[in-house]
């Protein structure tokens, strides 16, 4: 069975093509939401997807919230008016198949528990740390949706009371304070990539930045962490590219925050193994299962 799976990003547009479980081929283009919204960014969709050729399934991973009609809710980090715009239709009618919407932390979540770093854990928490954050949980062996697929948005996590506005109407939530771009902002730097460029050639600034993002991913972390005590907690992510600067901190946290209740010494907190494709891979996963 060959599988197409698309991540929608708010930098880059993710294909991967899986044979079975195994990945044969991945691609990638430019998103460029800032370049014509929807209107554009739906035919860049479209036409990287039709660059794999025929396929039996298609699944699109979406940086946000959509409704059961597959119609945009909120996806906070593209350009545009995409609220109330339909995306499984035009995108249904460009591939001529069934096309199968799940969230981006959905994706990576499912990617990470059936081939990736938290494979064979029956209870997981998967954490995407890119221009925004996601997430999802692995509950019994299997992917938590919840209600109205709504599970594992630890993106709108609070961590900051009197923090700033996100556009879901929340204050504070650790996507805006610990995201690729706020990271970049707090260190003064034009890009994530310079962040860690800098921080890695001992700037203080960036160095900072860093640990300050990893602290607050940290926090959620360990809330979840006391609630759920699961096998396994998977990181990835662009920003965890970054490495020990961002996960020392984050590991620091969740230890003196969570240590003496949830039973760390039996709870793995890991890097994800998948890379930037995970998202893509988890919906290959998703939409053949669909």
């Amino acid at each position: 069975m060959r599988r197409l799976g698309l991540d929608v990003g708010g930098t880059n547009i993710k294909l991967a093509v899986l044979e079975d479980d195994a990945v044969v081929e991945t691609r990638r283009a430019p998103t460029l939401s800032e370049d014509g919204g929807p209107d554009a960014v739906l035919p860049r969709i479209a036409a990287l997807g039709a660059s794999a050729g025929a396929v039996d399934s298609v699944g699109v991973a979406l940086p946000g919230l959509f409704d059961e009609r597959g119609v945009a809710l909120l996806l906070p980090n593209l350009y545009g008016d995409w609220a109330g715009r339909s995306i499984r239709e035009p995108l249904e009618e460009a591939f001529g198949q069934a096309v199968a919407l799940v969230n981006d932390g959905h994706a990576f979540a499912l990617a990470e528990a059936r081939v990736g770093a938290a494979r064979g854990s029956r209870d997981a928490i998967c954490v995407v740390c890119g221009t925004g954050v996601g997430g999802g949980l692995v509950v019994g062996g299997k992917l938590h949706l919840g209600v109205a697929d709504r599970a594992g948005e630890i993106g709108h996590h609070t961590v900051i009371l009197d923090g700033p506005r996100c556009e879901c109407g929340n204050d504070g939530c650790l996507e805006l304070v610990a995201g690729a771009r706020a990271i970049a902002r707090d260190a003064g730097r034009p890009s994530f990539d310079e962040v860690v460029a800098a921080a890695r050639g001992g700037d203080a600034r960036a160095v900072d930045a860093l640990a300050r993002a990893g602290n607050l991913i940290g926090t959620a972390v360990a809330n979840l962490t006391i609630f759920l005590s699961p096998e396994r907690v998977v990181i990835g992510g662009g920003v965890a590219e970054a490495g020990d600067l961002l996960l020392r901190p984050l590991r620091e946290t969740v230890h003196r925050r969570a240590g003496n209740v949830a039973p760390l010494d039996r709870i793995e907190i890991v890097r994800a193994t998948l890379g930037s494709y995970a998202g893509a891979i988890g919906a290959g996963l998703f939409g053949a299962e669909s």
